[in-house]
Formats: C-alpha cells, sequence, structure tokens
C-alpha cells in the first residue's frame, strides 16, 4: 500500500511536469501588421472630416500656410458649408514633425457657419518643431 501510495506520489507530478503547456501550431512569435495603409488619411492630407455628416455639410476652400517672425506656423483655414441649412462643427489641427509625429493637438473649437457661407479658422502652433498640418473636422456634440 505504501509502495502505490509513494508510486502515484511520484508520477503526478512527473506527469505534470512533461506535460507542460500545449501550443497551437498557429503561434509564431511576432506578427506583421496589417492593413497598414488603410485608413490612414491623416498622415498624408492636410484636410480630414471625420464622419459622414461633415463628408456631406463642410469642405474647405482653400488652406493659407505661413511661419511667424519666431518660426512658429500659422494655418488659416477657409471652412464652406455645403447645405441649406446653418451647422455646428468642431475643428482642430493637428501640428507634425517632418517625420509626422504630432508635436502639438490643439483643442477642439465650435464654428457656426450660416447657410451657404464661409468661415475662416486660424491655427497658430505653440513651438517652431510644427512642418507639417492636418486639420480635422467633426459634428459637434
Amino acid at each position: 500500500m505504501k509502495k502505490t501510495l509513494l508510486a502515484l506520489g511520484l508520477l503526478v507530478p512527473g506527469l505534470a511536469l512533461f506535460s507542460g503547456c500545449a501550443s497551437s501550431s498557429s503561434d509564431t512569435g511576432a506578427f506583421q501588421p496589417v492593413n497598414t495603409t488603410k485608413n490612414n488619411l491623416e498622415d498624408s492630407a492636410h484636410f480630414v472630416l471625420l464622419d459622414p455628416g461633415t463628408q456631406a455639410s463642410v469642405t474647405c476652400s482653400g488652406i493659407q500656410e505661413t511661419r511667424l517672425t519666431d518660426g512658429r506656423m500659422q494655418i488659416l483655414a477657409n471652412l464652406r458649408n455645403r447645405e441649406n441649412r446653418r451647422i455646428q462643427v468642431q475643428v482642430n489641427c493637428v501640428f507634425k514633425d517632418a517625420q509626422g509625429f504630432v508635436v502639438e493637438d490643439t483643442p477642439f473649437q465650435n464654428v457656426f457657419l450660416d447657410e451657404n457661407a464661409q468661415e475662416g479658422v486660424k491655427f497658430v502652433s505653440a513651438n517652431d518643431k510644427a512642418l507639417r498640418y492636418t486639420i480635422r473636422v467633426r459634428q459637434a456634440r
């Protein structure tokens, strides 16, 4: 009886030790990113619309980019309401360095656009590190 208990006492931990964790055959370590060029318009465009509502309602008729004397970037965007009704949107600007990394993200500001009207929106970067930018427009919440 003692030999049977001793054998079982050694056998159970031994089986647990040698069984290990089962791994799936698809577990191969690091994975390649998927769809890296899909939905990345903000990486290349100066003006983006963030939802379908603004796609139908807002357009940008012009963007003016200037450098101030202290090296900061100033952006003037001319937003246009394409609808026959007054709308409210929120607009911000993301300033980026030469490689496209964000150096400043301005808070969203409310803009009211009258029927078929145009409204200018101005953004100024906080420092001289901004070399690129993206103006983003979304529906007001």
